[in-house]
């Protein structure tokens, strides 16, 4: 049965490496990663309905599942927003999938980007999870830079099992997203 090269890495690796970081004394105490949300808003959304159209087939071809769109909650008449309005998209990658989009994520979309010096991390929440802005979705070599109508960011969440960020860092940190270096440089 096909498993992800990542996924394989988690297994044979990367757990061995945080019970002995940790110190757990059971595998089942080790986090992991438990789902990738990508989330966009599109403030533009409420004049253009094509926007969301073209977020939505966006998504589709950097995840290649089908994307959602999100629905605004109430009436906003500053924003001239009704309830109930596509406003934005998202996905919500799992299993074998999740583990295909981040490999990709880290080998090919991150070092596409301008001046890439690393990942901040200050994007934990306290529980454990992660999220990470992306300015442009022309980084993801699914994109093709001739078909697309307007440059657009996006934010990537890492769902893990960790109970502290101390974990979820580490834990990221092994599956191979490239944090910046903490050491100051001269």
């Amino acid at each position: 049965m096909y498993q992800p090269k990542l996924k394989q890495e988690y297994k044979e690796r990367v757990v061995n490496a945080l019970i002995k970081h940790f110190g757990y004394k059971n595998v089942m105490q080790v986090p992991k990663l438990e789902k990738i949300v990508l989330n966009r808003g599109i403030g533009e959304a409420t004049s253009d309905k094509k926007m969301v159209d073209a977020a939505l087939e966006e998504f589709g071809k950097i995840t290649g599942q089908k994307a959602v769109a999100t629905r605004s909650k109430k009436d906003i008449s500053n924003f001239k927003l009704r309830k109930n309005v596509p406003i934005g998209c998202k996905v919500t990658l799992r299993g074998n999938k999740m583990y295909e989009f981040l490999d990709r994520l880290i080998t090919v979309a991150l070092p596409r980007v301008r001046d890439f010096k690393g990942i901040d991390e200050k994007g934990f929440d306290g529980r454990g999870n992660y999220t990470l802005g992306i300015k442009e979705q022309i980084i993801f070599p699914e994109i093709n830079v001739d078909k697309i109508n307007k440059i657009a960011g996006m934010d990537i969440t890492f769902v893990t099992s960790a109970n502290k960020d101390e974990e979820a860092l580490q834990l990221l940190k092994e599956l191979g997203l490239p944090f910046k270096s903490t050491a100051k440089q001269d």
